[in-house]
């Protein structure tokens, strides 16, 4: 039990860097006191002291603002930052050094008993305000995007944002997941409509070319055309969008 605090403990400074001293971890850090608390309830319950567990838990979580079920299994050196809404379902299982945000839920999708609630597997980041929802598997070292809602397996090493959550590629990884405010990758209708116009834009050009091309092919001069058409870049305009 000592040992497992120590790493919990360690594991706050290897991912905070606003933690100063090991008191201060062990004092105020509400995702070390449901982590505690979790260890304890989680004993009880497989003991079959259903109930103790279950009031040890809510006890917990009037404590600390995180609600962690007693059924649920959590690895070594799980770190919740801030921790505040977080709520772990009862079938939820969370391998090695995760790391959760404030606001996130491992929560189901059905009433049915047995497996409901999703899995994570080690290394993995949960953004602010996300939802992982249903017995999904989300692979190790995933990250998923602030305020994310994930209802389909996430690969190892992918990252997924947006509503529904969605695999970024790798040239929208880095800028996509924000542990803390909102994705760079979020379903803006503004940003559709103006990648809507350019995407039309783009094949008006291509009929306009393919027009010029059968124009020139008759005989008949269009430079003039052609450098009115080259003074607008589509292009241009969708790097400025991205």
């Amino acid at each position: 039990m000592f040992r497992a605090i120590k790493e919990d403990v360690l594991s706050v400074f290897d991912r905070d860097p606003a933690a100063r001293s090991v008191f201060e971890v062990l004092t105020c850090y509400p995702g070390i006191h449901a982590r505690m608390v979790h260890r304890v309830s989680h004993w009880l319950w497989h003991a079959r002291l259903k109930w103790p567990a279950r009031f040890l838990a809510h006890i917990g979580r009037g404590l600390t603002g995180i609600e962690i079920h007693p059924g649920a299994s959590i690895g070594r050196r799980f770190f919740i930052d801030h921790g505040m809404g977080v709520v772990i379902g009862e079938t939820a299982e969370i391998g090695d050094d995760v790391t959760l945000y404030h606001g996130v839920t491992l929560g189901g999708t059905s009433w049915k008993e047995g497996k409901r609630h999703p899995t994570l597997g080690n290394g993995v980041v949960v953004g602010a305000g996300a939802k992982i929802l249903g017995p999904i598997l989300i692979g190790e070292g995933a990250k998923i995007g602030s305020n994310a809602v994930v209802v389909k397996d996430v690969p190892a090493g992918a990252t997924a944002a947006g509503i529904p959550a969605r695999i970024l590629d790798e040239a929208k990884k880095i800028s996509g997941f924000n542990a803390y405010g909102i994705g760079n990758d979020q379903n803006d209708p503004v940003s559709k409509a103006i990648h809507g116009l350019l995407g039309h834009s783009v094949v008006v050009d291509k009929r306009i070319e393919l027009i010029l091309q059968h124009l020139e092919q008759l005989g008949v001069r269009v430079e003039e055309e052609r450098a009115t058409a080259d003074k607008f870049d589509p292009g241009h305009l969708n790097k400025i969008v991205d």
